[in-house]
């Protein structure tokens, strides 16, 4: 299997070397190949990613993953152009009349390990950033999604005909051997475990990389905060795709007397958006069992060291496991410490804001925060103490759907940025260019030294 990645890696390198700048052109084919891929095979990939989870409503992949995935190629479609355009500057006074250019060049054959979480979204969407900025690919995709894996493989190459992207699939040694080739830029997105491993296996190579990690993304609630709003938002945030999410609420800090309130309000809004759940089939499953069984263990160790369980419905069918809210739980449990990944999500009470603050940044930074407040002034004192990766304030995840905004970890939950113009940036090299003109002061810096060069040395040492 390496000597294959080898060879696909090769293939498409050449045919980079054959045309390293594609043009506009050439880019904008390859999206609206892309576009159409998505618009004519969306039922059918909804379809294999409801199989794969042996349970995820088709309305809920279109809005989780086709959704965004074509308004992504939309938005590179509109501005991609202008992206590419040179940018032209002045060089410094000192060496006028000289200008400067900066040019957006593509870096090569990008890799992209591809989630089983969301495996369409997080295929295409980095997918799209990449063909954008004129690269060729190569997917990793996801053995715990096999159906959406074999049909992704077999459509990629019928949709994009000129051999712009190789799809890769196999299990975690394929994974591991894929990490290591020398690719010109590595995409990664998943557990900061794996994401450690990774990192190793591209330095190898020195291959520059994007980490789009997890961690323990909080939910803050501030004692001016709408309860009762702040309650359902965070519900529907833990509750889509069943909490397996990257940027889910993993835990809820809010005030210390609201716990049995947020108890209450929660059981209410997850009714709300999942009425009957024992036969609901709008609620998604575990993807598997030894997801299932890993959550279960959790659960109950976090129980047996004191934790409060409050189910918010019974046992849906299959691996349809609800939402669970904790309360009491120990603060050095697994639980605690560990990304959940799934519809279970503790309580942590505090006494006053300050100490929900010191309580984020005593943790390594999320890859999301959450902040739930009416005041401008308890918005700022998070905002200037506290870092993530992205923040939402009042509602969840949304950040995450704004092409305009860059999209990445800090620290423990990654590093670098995808998504719109970041996406474009993280996959081009930007190409700095000096054009000296015919005459130039920079003559007198240089030997044999005299007046001259004691002239410019007085007036660029003042």
């Amino acid at each position: 299997m390496r000597n294959h990645l080898i060879v696909t890696l090769d293939t498409l390198r050449q045919a980079h070397h054959a045309n390293p700048l594609p043009d506009w052109a050439v880019r904008r084919a390859r999206l609206k190949a892309l576009r159409c891929l998505v618009i004519e095979q969306g039922t059918a990939l909804a379809e294999a990613i409801d199989a794969d989870f042996q349970g995820r409503a088709a309305e809920e992949t279109q809005l989780l993953e086709l959704v965004p995935t074509l308004t992504g190629i939309d938005h590179a479609l509109k501005h991609g152009r202008r992206w590419m355009r040179t940018q032209h500057g002045r060089a410094s006074r000192w060496f006028w009349p000289a200008r400067t250019e900066q040019r957006p060049r593509p870096k090569g054959v990008v890799g992209i390990l591809v989630p089983w979480n969301y495996p369409l979204y997080l295929a295409l969407g980095p997918l799209t950033d990449a063909l954008a900025a004129g690269n060729r690919v190569m997917l990793k995709l996801s053995e715990h999604t096999p159906r959406t894996s074999a049909l992704l493989a077999r459509l990629l190459p019928e949709y994009l005909k000129d051999g712009s992207v190789a799809v890769v699939e196999g299990d975690a040694e394929v994974a591991r051997a894929f990490a290591a080739l020398a690719f010109d830029h590595l995409l990664f997105t998943g557990s900061t475990r794996v994401g450690h491993a990774v990192m190793k296996a591209a330095a190898e190579h020195l291959v520059p990389v994007t980490l789009e990690l997890g961690g323990k993304s909080p939910a803050l609630i501030a004692p001016d905060a709408d309860f009762e709003r702040a309650v359902e938002r965070i519900v529907y945030g833990k509750s889509v795709n069943a909490g397996q999410t990257c940027i889910a609420p993993d835990y809820v800090l809010l005030p210390r007397d609201r716990v049995e309130d947020f108890i209450a309000a929660a059981r209410r809004a997850f009714g709300h958006l999942y009425p009957r759940f024992a036969e609901n089939e709008q609620y998604s499953a575990i993807i598997n069992d030894g997801h299932l069984q890993r959550l279960m263990k959790l659960r109950a160790e976090a129980e047996a060291g004191g934790a409060r369980s409050h189910p918010l419905a019974r046992v849906g069918r299959g691996r349809r496991m609800p939402l669970t809210v904790l309360s009491e739980v120990e603060p050095g449990s697994a639980l605690m410490r560990e990304e959940i990944f799934g519809p279970l999500l503790p309580l942590v009470p505090y006494d006053h804001l300050d100490e929900a603050i010191d309580y984020i940044r005593a943790r390594p930074h999320p890859l999301a925060l959450y902040v739930f407040t009416s005041r401008r002034d308890s918005l700022e004192r998070v905002l200037s103490t506290c870092s993530a990766g992205g923040v939402t304030v009042n509602d969840t995840l949304f950040h995450i759907a704004q092409h305009s905004l860059p999209f990445g970890g800090v620290g423990a939950s990654g590093m670098g940025a995808y998504h719109g113009r970041a996406g474009f940036e993280t996959f081009s090299h930007t190409l700095p260019i000096l054009r000296q003109s015919r005459r130039t002061g920079t003559a007198l810096l240089r030997p044999p030294y005299g007046r001259g060069f004691s002239v410019m040395r007085r007036l660029l040492l003042r």
